[in-house]
């Protein structure tokens, strides 16, 4: 065997040797890791002694509460009538400001703008016959202002000129105080009547009014 040979062969065997060694020490490695992963999970469960653990049935697990949307109630559909009232209700305002619509005293009387004031002279003497009549005693506001708006549009569909509204002198309200006849100015210059004043004393005194309406499918004339 030549020199050569012998040397690389003496290489070779110190390169296997190492080899193994490096081996050797990474498995006597793993086996010491392994065996201290062993002793602290032993370590672990001697710690939990008797502990056991609950059965899936009996653990509460809590939820978030369901936010369910009541469900919106059914409308009612209105009758006719019920219908037709809140119409009129809509269309007249407790608080519509009639003061300055009125003469010199705003529980006698009112004119439209552009009304002469032979108009209310005429009315005052009884010109034109009162054709109907509304009753407006021990209603609250809010029947007085229905019956009102409906009695004007049953008095506009018969061609009615002349109409009374009894509103009463206030003597039974609160205070003796007349809050429905204000309302009753107010209701009556909202649906646009063409004047009205205070009843003679037959027809009612204080407590009515005698309401002119305009003329309807026709020039009004006065």
């Amino acid at each position: 065997m030549a020199l050569k040979d012998f040397a690389d062969l003496k290489s070779l065997s110190k390169q296997l040797k190492e080899q193994a060694e490096t081996r050797a020490a990474a498995e006597a490695e793993r086996v010491q890791r392994e065996a201290q992963q062993a002793r602290e999970a032993n370590l672990f469960q001697s710690s939990l002694g008797g502990v056991q653990r609950m059965p899936d049935q009996n653990r509460y697990v809590p939820q978030a509460p369901k936010t369910v949307a009541p469900a919106p109630a059914p409308k009612r559909k209105l009758t006719q009538a019920e219908d037709d009232a809140a119409v009129l209700r809509e269309s007249l305002s407790d608080l519509f400001e009639v003061d300055h619509y009125l003469e010199d005293d705003p529980a006698l009387n009112y004119s439209a703008p552009g009304v002469g004031p032979d108009v209310m002279k005429k009315m005052r003497k009884g010109h034109w016959p009162v054709q109907d009549e509304l009753d407006l005693h021990g209603m609250n506001r809010d029947q007085a202002r229905d019956a009102l708006g409906a009695f004007l549009t049953r008095a506009g569909q018969r061609n009615y000129r002349c109409v009374c509204v009894i509103h009463g002198r206030g003597f039974g309200s609160r205070g003796q105080e007349p809050v429905l006849k204000s309302m009753v100015h107010s209701w009556l210059v909202q649906k646009g009547v063409v004047a009205f004043c205070q009843a003679r004393n037959h027809d009612g005194g204080e407590g009515a009014l005698i309401v002119l309406l305009r003329a309807a499918l026709q020039p009004t004339r006065y």
